[in-house]
This record gives C-alpha cells, structure tokens and sequence, in this order.
C-alpha cells in the first residue's frame, strides 16, 4: 500500500482525496499557490508545498514546480484529481520515471482516451456507435466551416484534451466560426495547456448519460452505476443523479457493457468515466474521462462504494474489490448533486462571481453530504474554477431524492458571493426535471429564469478598502539552533515620498450602481476578471448589443456588449489587464 500521496491540485477534490487517504492511514501532501496558502486543502494535509504564481499556468500546471515537490515531500504516490493534469499523460509518464505512483490509468490509455479524437477511433474499434464528427485534430476554420455545410448547423468545436465544456462552442452558422475557432482555442489552452480542438455534429435535443466505470491491473473491470447530467448551462453540468432515470428496458446495462468493452480495448485501469449522447432511443459514445469526474459522489451514494480508496487501491496493485455482479446488487435508491457555483444566474445568465465568501453553513440530516473546498471567511478567485461546493443527497426513491435535495439546498447557506442556488431550486421544483423530459438544452432554451434576481454582495466598507494588501517577506529564522529561510506574507505599508501622488486607479461606478445602469453607455465588468481580446477600437460606431471586448472569468470567456447604440468615445482597458466587477471598460457617446 501506498505510504504518502501528493495531491497534485486544489480545492475540493484535493479535501476530498485527503479525507479518503486519511481513513486509509495514508498521509497526504498538499500544494498550493500563492492565493492558496491557507486554503483548506492546504490546512487539513500532512504536509503542504508552495508552488508560487497565482494563475493556474503558473502554479497547478507547472509541471517543474510539481515535480520538484513530488521530489521533496518523498512521495510515493500522485494523485491528479481533476482537471489541471488529471488527464496529461506526459506528466503520468514523468511521475512514473521517478519511481512514483500515478493514481490514474497508464499514460497508453490516457492517451488514446483523453485525446477526444482517438478516444472516438477507439470507440468505433469496439462497436460503439458514435456522433458524427471528425476523427483527427481539425486544422482550422475552413475545415470547420466545411463540415457544416456537409453535415448541416449547428456544428460544435470541442477541445480535444478538454472536458467540463471548457473550449467547447456551438456555431451555428460559416459566419460564427473563425471568432468561436479562436475562443475554443483560447479557452482550451488555458485549463488543459494544449489547444488542439476537433468538430462534431450538434445534437438539438439530447440527454447526456454516461457511465462510471472502475478497472485494475490485472485485467478486471466493472460499470458501478449510469448517470444523468443532463441539467447544463454553457455545457457545463449543474445538477447531477444516479441511476440516469427514465431509461428504456436494457439501455443502462447495454451503455455499461459498451463502456467496459471500450475500456479493456485500451489496457485500462482507474477510475473513469464513459459519456453518452442519448436520443430517440439511440445512444451515441461522446467521449472517455480517464479520471475522477465531478459527479463521482452520487455514484458513491447509490453503492457505498468509496472510489477515491478504489482508485488508490488499484494503484498499489490490488485487485478490484467486487466483482460486476456484486456491484450490480450493492446499487440501491437514487442519489441528486447540485454543484453550487459562485455565479449570478439572475435572468438566466450564470456570470461568473469571484469574491470573498462571507458565510458558509452547508445543511445536514439524513441522506446529505457537502463536498466543498471553502469554507467562511476564504475566497473564490478567478483564476480558478467556481465551484464552491457539491451537494449530494441520497433517497431510497427519486421523488424522495428530489424532495430531500430541495429542503438541503433550501438550508444552505452561501453568502458573500452570488451562487446558483436560486437557479438550481427552480430546476429541481419544475415538473419537467420531475417527468424526466428535460435535455442538455433545457436550462437554456425552455427554463425561466426571468424571475430570477440575485442582488451583488454587499460594497465593502471604508476600513476594507483602506486595509493593507499582504506582501511577501523573505527573512531567516532558528529553530533549536537550526537556520530556516522562510516566507511571511505581512502588511504592506510601504514609504511614501513627500508629496507623492497616490496610485490611480481604474475608474468604478458609483456605490449606488447609477453610472453603470443599463443604456448609460458606460459599459462595465459584470465580475471580476482578465481582457482577452478587444473587439472594437476608439471612434468605432457600434450598434446596441455589438462586442466591445471579451472578458475572461474563472477559465469561460465572456464577451462584454454595447447597451447603446453610438460611437466608442474611450476605451479604458487594454489585452491582459485584470478588471473588478463594476470597472469601467468602455465609453459610448449616444448616436
């Protein structure tokens, strides 16, 4: 058995891995960056090693820096989690020529599976039928806009190390696809570090189920249970549920064989997880995770089957602990999560919200779990996904599940930052959700969210804004005679010259949001964030509703509009500037 796992990532899944190799008596070595240095996965490790940076480019997926801690902390065992390198096999590969353990499948299957285009390949291998799309890497917009005009609009671009609906964009039409190539890309690059993207056929209204699976060393491999995470926004999951409900007779266990076929087809082992595209009674291979999903949770409820211990078991070369048919018996009830986003869904809009989080009181009771990586008083930055905690509730029947999520979610209490509780109620209380006769398109297209207002956390006080930002301070200490350089992050308060000008800073709206209000012409950042790109220049004339600029929050793109019609009289921001919510991007003088 393993002796010491390093957690090579951040937030919940880390507390999540920590907690489960506690349990096993495993001690855990956490890294963090610099806006992670007391976050709560760093608290409860054994261990913890700075990485440095702030963004994830420079922290979580620097591969030197996670390297040299692996080194270090004497580690004998890596765990990925999701995300940043759950799915890279080069960093697999380099983990092991250390002699460490990656706690993940061989970096052979990583790579025919995480790469969205061979796992496709592999796919049509073993017989399972997959939407129609290219099998190799698409090679630019033509070939883009070649594909629709054959197969028809809408068409999408998908990233094809990503997942999560990171750089994933519909296009519905040759006119959309060189802005929507370049946003893929960009995104893509971003949270997965390659920008490789591929082009499949848009289906309009399907359910996304897909099945988690388990494999070992020896050749065993077995589904644990189908999902249904047809409940999205932006192509990212908000609510998830085990068993998928509603299915016809047989297509769960024809979905779960078609699963294990593909897997063994490629030497797997781990955790993994199979998506499908369901409709009209068909399924159709979307993709393979070969990690940890999100939604791991409802599966776990629904079996008592701890997939973190299994990962680590199969890891140290044990053999997996049930067989298919003993899975098969264990599963019992339905079991719903609810990822709970620091995003404002007020009109259906789910912007991103970054920010302090004042107060946090997850719910309790019977049947109710609360996976999280925050806790009050810590932050949700926006260099970093939004999640601020997942909601997992079990009940021996779905109604049960239903009623038992609503009253959790109804107890929870997240302030300080908008969330998407709101939005989650309202899908949860829809008989839709109910009738089971929602898709991935629902929450967008069908659902009303117009009602919906979230008002912003309250303006900090004046003592807030004046307070000193902490800096870095590098000094040398004894410790029973024995030398320590260390680090203290401390106050800044540095010396003023004599009549020096203080720093001027970007301009804001007004406390009370009046110079921001729609039609004004001042256009200002919905949320905190980075300038990507600018899409018009100074003494442009621009329609209401025209691009300005595109504003990049926690790893989304978003692209910031006129609200009038006019001439752009200012510009205050240029590429790669970091803004706050309510910072003034741009002027339009009315036409």
């Amino acid at each position: 058995m393993l002796k010491k796992i390093l957690i090579a990532n951040r937030g919940e899944i880390a507390v999540r891995v920590i907690r489960a190799a506690r349990e096993m008596g495993i001690s855990t070595v956490a890294v963090y960056s610099e806006l992670d240095r007391d976050a709560l996965h760093v608290r409860l490790a054994d261990e913890a090693f700075a990485l440095g940076g702030q963004t994830a480019a420079e922290s979580y997926i620097d591969s030197d820096k996670l390297l040299d801690a692996i080194r270090t902390s004497g580690a004998d065992g890596v765990h990925p989690g999701y995300g940043f390198f759950s799915e890279n096999a080069d960093f697999a590969r380099a983990v092991a020529e250390m002699g460490v353990e990656f706690i993940g499948p061989p970096p052979e299957a990583m790579d025919e599976m995480s790469d969205k285009v061979s796992s496709r390949q592999a796919a049509i291998r073993g017989g399972a039928p997959i939407v129609p799309g290219t099998t190799e890497f698409a090679q630019g917009p033509d070939e883009i806009r070649a594909f629709g005009n054959e197969h028809g609009w809408p068409a999408v671009i998908k990233a094809a190390f990503g997942g999560g609906g990171r750089g994933m964009k519909v296009v519905h039409g040759p006119d959309e696809v060189d802005d929507a190539w370049a946003s893929a890309q960009r995104e893509a690059k971003s949270f997965f570090g390659r920008d490789e993207v591929y082009v499949e056929r848009y289906l309009t209204w399907p359910r996304h189920v897909e099945i988690q699976l388990v494999g070992d060393k020896q050749g065993n491999c077995v589904w644990i249970s189908s999902r249904d995470c047809s409940a999205q926004r932006r192509h990212q999951k908000l609510i998830e549920e085990a068993p998928a409900p509603m299915l016809p007779e047989g297509v769960e266990a024809a979905m779960g064989e078609a699963a294990v076929k593909a897997a063994k087809a490629v030497g797997y082992y781990g955790a993994g997880t199979v998506e499908f595209i369901y409709q009209d009674g068909e399924f159709f291979f979307l993709e393979m995770n070969t990690r940890l999903q999100v939604e791991h949770p409802v599966s776990e409820m629904i079996t008592d089957i701890d997939l973190v211990e299994w990962q680590i078991r199969v890891a140290a070369g044990e053999e997996l602990p049930m067989t298919q048919a003993e899975v098969d018996a264990c599963r019992r009830g339905h079991s719903i999560e609810v990822r709970i986003n620091a995003e404002d869904p007020t009109d259906g809009k789910f912007l991103p919200a970054p920010g302090p989080i004042s107060k946090v009181v997850p719910p309790d009771g019977f049947g109710v779990r609360w996976d999280t990586g925050y806790l009050s008083g810590d932050e949700i930055s926006q260099f970093y996904d939004n999640l601020v905690g997942k909601l997992v509730v079990w009940g021996r029947t779905r109604e049960v599940a239903i009623a038992r999520t609503i009253r959790a979610l109804e107890e929870l209490v997240v302030e300080g930052v908008a969330t998407t509780i709101p939005a989650d109620l309202e899908i949860l209380k829809h008989p839709d959700f109910a009738a089971m006769t929602f898709s991935t398109k629902w929450v967008e297209e069908k659902l009303d969210l117009s009602g919906i207002s979230v008002g912003p956390p309250p303006a900090p006080s004046s003592d807030d804004d004046d307070a000193p930002e902490l800096v870095r301070r590098n000094t040398t200490v004894e410790v029973n005679g024995k030398r320590f350089d260390v680090s203290m992050w401390v106050p800044d308060q540095p010396v003023v010259a004599a009549g020096a000008a203080p720093a001027k800073k970007r301009e804001k709206r007004a406390a009370s949001g009046g110079g921001g209000s729609a039609g004004s012409g001042k256009i200002e950042a919905p949320m905190q964030g980075t300038i990507v790109k600018l899409l018009v220049e100074e003494g442009a004339t621009v329609e209401a509703g025209a691009g300005l600029v595109v504003l990049e929050a926690m790893k989304m793109e978003n692209q910031i509009n006129a609200d009038i019609a006019g001439t752009v009289k200012e510009i205050k921001v240029a590429a790669g500037d970091t803004v706050g919510g309510g910072d003034i991007l741009a002027v339009i003088e009315p036409a």
